[in-house]
């Protein structure tokens, strides 16, 4: 089997990344599957991918005052990923970054090219990278110590302070940790945590939902408990939605944005696998991760339909469901540590054109609901925008909903809409609102 050159491998992806706008995550998965890439190496690839990834515009800042001219594409990422490992990497030596990068340098252009590698990269190691400090202004600082656009830092800092927003910018630099859902239909917490210490993972109780398990080691999807359906992978944040819902055994649900399917499995089992839930999508590949899912998990009340949701009133009758879930599509701020190449791809105008999505989906949805039916809105973003903007927009154009509190979430019960940030307990960004619609006299 030909071996493969970890840096050579983290240059591609992060160079088809940049080019293409793929996800850095589904390119990494998708190399380390194909190469059959294990141990220490897929370690470094993914450390080294990420890591440059996510640290972008601090790495050319410190490139800045030694080059030039800006270099094609394939030599700017060459270096990048060298740098990053000069800097946050303590247990590769330099000689060695700087020895693998002018090879690879060698090999895809010419020596000019790897002379040019060798020269910036020594002239780091004597000198130094610039140091932060120097930036007076404080979002330009944040925007570059954390490797965050200016618009982006600029735009929280506004909403939300200085150092919410620093704070916020920072813990997006580190890595997540992987939470699992109990399928409680088939087990308890304790007993899913014994499971994992059986197979070898590391694992515990986790406060924010009473049906989180944080895993320490390993990867939960190798398990025998997530292929026998004991269990979900998903994140903290995201488990909190369902419990707002509040969904019965015997209720009809709808699910409006429903793929991957984490929260319609997780309705599900809180129905007891009683009921309907109608699950829509509006693509066919995203519906059958829904429907794989529910098999997985033994869900039989879980319906898939192909539907743009803002054409949902062409399919069900006024006032079908006894509730609804608006799990919306939107800019994902919220997920930047799992998708750090993401804040470098969305611009303002994006979240212009996502609000008028989201807000043309619960207009659609709210002639579908009962008398005293809720409706839940959430987003894996951190935009006050798209979030408490979307909602007061709703809320105006909709007089028949009210707010209500979101009495299943401990940490806020009394909001009728709350913003989780990435900082508060270590979940990604959310945001999760709840509407009833009013009784007619």
């Amino acid at each position: 089997m030909k071996t493969v050159n970890v840096r050579e491998a983290a240059l591609e992806l992060i160079d088809a990344v940049e080019k293409s706008g793929s996800y850095s995550n589904l390119m990494l998965n998708n190399a380390i599957e194909k190469n059959n890439i294990t141990g220490r190496d897929a370690g470094l690839l993914t450390e080294i991918t990420y890591g440059t990834i996510q640290r972008k515009l601090t790495l050319d800042y410190y490139l800045a005052p030694f080059l030039k001219k800006k270099p094609e594409r394939w030599v700017h990422n060459l270096l990048r990923l060298s740098l990053y490992q000069m800097v946050y990497l303590d247990k590769v030596p330099e000689r060695a970054v700087i020895h693998e990068a002018v090879n690879i340098a060698k090999k895809r252009g010419h020596k000019g090219i790897a002379g040019m590698v060798n020269g910036v990269l020594r002239s780091i190691q004597r000198e130094g990278v610039p140091d932060t400090k120097a930036i007076k202004n404080e979002v330009e600082r944040i925007s570059v110590e954390t490797s965050h656009p200016h618009w982006l830092v600029e735009r929280w800092t506004k909403a939300y302070g200085i150092e919410r927003t620093e704070a916020m910018c920072r813990h997006n630099l580190t890595a997540p940790e992987q939470t699992v859902r109990v399928n409680t239909l088939k087990i308890d917490r304790e007993a899913a945590v014994a499971a994992l210490s059986e197979e070898g993972f590391e694992a515990e109780i986790a406060n924010t939902s009473k049906a989180a398990i944080r895993l320490l080691k390993g990867n939960a999807a190798r398990s025998d408990l997530y292929k026998h359906g004991f269990i979900s992978i998903q994140d903290e944040s995201s488990m909190l939605v369902a419990p707002v819902v509040g969904a019965l055994p015997g209720q009809r649900v709808l699910d409006m944005c429903s793929a991957p399917g984490g929260k319609t499995a997780h309705l599900a089992e809180q129905m007891n696998g009683e009921g309907r839930i109608d699950a829509l999508d509006i693509h066919e590949h995203k519906l059958k991760l829904v429907a794989q899912n529910a098999e997985r998990l033994g869900l039989r009340n879980i319906h898939v339909q192909k539907q743009d949701a803002r054409k949902a009133g062409e399919v069900f009758e006024k006032e079908t469901f006894d509730a609804i879930l608006v799990d919306a599509p939107c800019s994902g701020l919220g997920v930047i540590r799992r998708k750090p190449d993401l804040k470098y791809a969305k611009t303002e105008q994006d979240l212009q054109n996502l609000q008028r999505i989201q807000l043309s989906i619960l207009d659609a949805a709210a002639p579908l609901l009962k008398e005293n039916g809720v409706l839940v809105y959430s987003t894996c973003t951190v935009d006050k925008e798209e979030n408490e903007g979307t909602v007061h927009a709703f809320l105006t154009a909709h007089p028949e909903f009210e707010p209500v509190p979101l009495e299943h979430i401990a940490i806020m019960p009394e909001k009728s809409m709350i913003q989780v940030f990435p900082d508060d307990f270590g979940g990604d960004g959310f945001f999760i609102s709840k509407f009833r619609k009013k009784e007619i006299n």
